[in-house]
């Protein structure tokens, strides 16, 4: 094999990228010249934020620090956002002009809600992703509820998913704490605090079993949350007045949007292979269909032969494989197969300090073991990336 050294850009500080480079630090490859770029120098593990929205976890509980990740896995480290690649010459580019050169990309970027396609909801709605920016508005809800505790409130979040469902309970249950410690009494609190949560199906999280469908439902309904089954959100006007195809209007101060995640414009119109809603399409080798010198993984691939839904347990598992394929390629060794499990356990937090169990056609719960072992697997997996160092 050459003895030339491969540029190895990693788009995105994602999941899979995450333990990419950590596995780097461990195993480095004399033959690979890692560079990571990334738009946030903090980046947030999925699995503990809906805690960190309930108060569980503070932000460093829930974020890896990329740059001494990157530090010592030997990566250079660009703080931007990529906007496109040239696929003929093999170059990155970034929003503020700056074009970087490799021989193989990964793209880890994650996803975005779909939100474009309803008038107003870009200019007034808050979207779930890029969860940074999601944060950025939390807490500014946070300190304004902090500093006046008897203002009335009422909040909406449009997509009844699982990310909305357990948004919508973390939520509830940290505001509904603050409001309590503020004084408070429930009755005045189900009166002052108004949580809204609108959904275009008849029925919450359709890639679920009825069990957990039905127990998640009567609880969000017993807590107080008021659901709006078959209504699709159609305009958000000024003032966050939302509009539904049925003729329903509810004006809330604050509106967060959690639907069906979507891509990047660029993927596509750089050349590379996607899906019809424009995620990355790869192979078992999580290479692109196109073009074999770009890999994806996380949520902006999709593998053709096993497509699964867009969840970080899915990123997470792919980060070993695309270690071991990446590690491969230094080597001039052919790429492994990957095949992902064929179901997943989701443990779903419901803000009191209990969680639902989640797998195939079954689902236990709400149970506060079941919250105690999700807490202890997320906390597993933030512990490898603690204490990292290039030295």
């Amino acid at each position: 094999m050459s003895d030339a050294i491969r540029e190895v850009v990693l788009v995105g500080g994602g999941h899979a990228h995450a333990i990419v480079l950590r596995q780097f630090g461990l195993h480095p490859s004399p033959h690979l010249r890692l560079t990571l770029v990334s738009d946030v120098e903090q980046t947030p593990y999925s699995g503990m934020l809906p805690g960190h929205v309930a108060g569980f976890y503070d932000f460093e509980d829930c974020h890896i620090d990329l740059k001494p990740l990157a530090e010592f896995a030997g990566a250079r480290f660009v703080r931007g956002r990529a906007s496109g690649v040239d696929l003929q010459e093999n170059i990155l580019q970034c929003d503020e002009g700056r074009s970087i050169p490799f021989d193989n990309l990964s793209l880890d970027i994650g996803s975005t809600p779909a939100t474009v396609r309803v008038p107003g909801a870009m200019e007034h709605a808050i979207p779930a992703k890029p969860v940074s920016h999601f944060l950025q508005h939390w807490y500014r809800l946070l300190e304004t509820v902090k500093a006046n505790p008897q203002q009335p409130l009422s909040l909406g979040i449009v997509g009844g998913g699982a990310g909305g469902v357990e948004l919508a309970l973390n939520v509830r249950s940290r505001l509904h704490r603050m409001l309590q410690q503020a004084g408070q009494s429930s009755d005045t609190i189900s009166q002052q605090l108004q949580l809204h949560l609108f959904h275009r199906g008849s029925e919450l999280m359709s890639g679920h079993a009825p069990v957990v469908r039905r127990r998640l439902q009567r609880l969000l309904v017993r807590y107080g949350v008021r659901l709006h089954l078959n209504e699709s959100v159609v305009a958000v006007k000024p003032g966050v007045e939302v509009v539904c195809e049925s003729g329903l209007q509810q004006r809330c101060d604050r509106l967060f949007w959690v639907t069906q995640a979507s891509a990047p414009s660029w993927l596509a119109a750089s050349g590379l292979a996607t899906d019809e809603a424009g995620f990355v399409l790869v192979g078992d080798t999580l290479q692109s269909l196109s073009h074999p010198q770009i890999f994806a993984a996380g949520d902006i691939a999709t593998m053709k032969h096993y497509p699964r839904p867009k969840a970080g347990v899915f990123a997470v598992r792919q980060g070993q494989p695309l270690f071991e394929n990446l590690r491969r390629l230094g080597n001039g060794e052919s790429l492994r197969p990957y095949v992902p499990q064929k179901q997943i356990l989701a443990l779903i937090g419901t803000g009191d300090g209990r969680a639902i169990a989640s797998r195939g056609s079954w689902g236990l719960g709400p149970w506060r073991l079941l919250w105690w072992w999700k807490d202890w697997i997320d906390r597993r997996f933030m512990t490898q990336f603690e204490g990292l160092s290039g030295e």
